[in-house]
């Protein structure tokens, strides 16, 4: 069986790469492209296993880091690997916990600027000498954001605590940069990140050939360059060149790729187009943490097939939930009569059961279930909508799909 089968690929503008098609795994299908919600330590936060699929979620995508330190991932992998352990029937992903490991380290929390207002340029490793992370050629050194007890990361590492965990779909680890690493600080990391890619293959390899008990996983390789043409043609071609290594030596190679790194929002679609761009047509393209309506629509066109993104989760805990005429925030005082759901055109299982008013209540009243039903709406808005792109364009019609879509989505300020 194929990792993964281009099944369509009817919106091919020149330019344009928008596809649909399926990926394989062992425990289903993932149509695409598709949305995958994040479960950041085995759950979506506020929500049961159930509720996810109920809002259409094809797959959820777990993090090494945040698993590796609690529960540890021999708890994982006892219990019969990640979707065993939090009841999910359906395919997983782990990143491979380089992102938290450096993002926690160097002081950017959960978020990474996708533009550098109000950053100083320069090397921010430099500057930050109180980090919790420390880059070396052989991996990171890093404390805890628990307890402060010191770690280590390795590409070997990694492996081990990702085939523990037991996800369908693992990535390899790799070093992240930000918009504001030096050009020489970004050509120094594409090489260290593609010699980090070469173990984690090798270390891959080890692990399926030693653990026989537990279903294949497919490995795919993260591509870094920042916003340098160069650096993403030339980090794309070497992880390719890997693959290629691998399978002539009779191993198996990455089955996808993933797109990382913080990007500039306006340069994304141009950035991703670069890397798909060098990457054949059979191997699926995975976006690492986009957010808004809009970027998922240009990763689309650049030829994206999978995304995932904390946003609507964090979002609908703080009263934000979407809609189809753009985000609305549920504690202002406006919605404390306003007995309409919360988008009653879009449906959903939250719109058809509860109203704004009612939302409103258990927010200001800080109930858990207020978190639980914005995340519910938020999530299964998402899911749809990329379902809805799927179907624009099996359907032809993804051009006037989109247009009338953003147009409504953006037509006012956000509120």
């Amino acid at each position: 069986m194929k990792e993964f089968d281009l099944t369509t690929e009817l919106y091919n503008e020149p330019g344009k790469h928008g596809r649909t098609g399926v990926i394989h795994t062992p425990h289903g299908d993932i149509q695409t492209p598709a949305f995958i919600p994040v479960a950041t330590k085995a759950t979506v936060k506020t929500l049961t296993p159930e509720q996810i699929r109920s809002t259409g979620a094809q797959a959820i995508l777990s993090n090494a880091y945040h698993l590796y330190l609690q529960p540890g991932p021999e708890i994982v992998d006892e219990a019969g690997g990640v979707a065993a352990f939090e009841n999910w029937h359906g395919p997983t992903y782990t990143d491979s916990g380089g992102f938290q490991v450096m993002s926690l380290g160097v002081g950017f929390k959960k978020v990474l600027a996708m533009d550098t207002a109000g950053l100083v340029e320069g090397d921010i490793r430099a500057a930050n000498k109180d980090r919790m992370a420390r880059v070396d050629d052989d991996g990171v050194d890093f404390k805890s954001f628990i307890d402060g007890s010191s770690h280590r990361f390795t590409p070997e590492v990694s492996m081990q605590i990702q085939h523990q965990l037991g996800a369908d779909i693992m990535f390899a680890f790799d070093e992240l940069t930000t918009l504001v690493d030096t050009r020489e600080y970004q050509e120094h990391s594409v090489e260290r990140t593609r010699r980090w890619a070469k173990r984690c293959l090798d270390e891959h390899h080890r692990l399926t050939e030693l653990r026989t008990h537990r279903p294949k996983q497919s490995l795919w390789g993260v591509v870094q360059g920042a916003q340098y043409e160069d650096l993403r043609r030339h980090a794309t071609r070497g992880l390719l060149e890997l693959d290629r290594e691998a399978r002539e030596a009779g191993r198996r190679g990455f089955g996808g790729f993933g797109i990382g790194g913080a990007l500039e929002k306006e340069n994304l679609g141009t950035i991703v187009g670069w890397v798909t761009d060098e990457l054949p047509a059979d191997k699926p393209r995975h976006l690492l943490g986009i957010s808004e309506p809009d970027d998922i629509f240009t990763a689309v066109e650049a030829g994206a097939d999978t995304f995932d993104c904390v946003a609507p989760t964090r979002l609908g805990r703080r009263g934000g939930v979407y809609t189809l005429d753009g985000r609305l925030n549920l504690m202002g005082a406006r919605f404390k009569r306003d007995f309409s759901g919360v988008d009653e055109e879009f449906g959903g299982y939250v719109s058809e059961n509860y109203s704004r008013a009612y939302i409103h209540h258990l927010l200001k009243a800080k109930e858990f279930l207020a978190g639980t039903l914005c995340t519910m709406h938020n999530v299964e808005f998402m899911v749809r909508l990329v379902d809805n792109i799927r179907a624009a364009i099996d359907n032809g019609n993804y051009e006037a799909f989109r247009d009338e879509f953003l147009g409504r989505y953006y037509a006012g300020k956000q509120k």
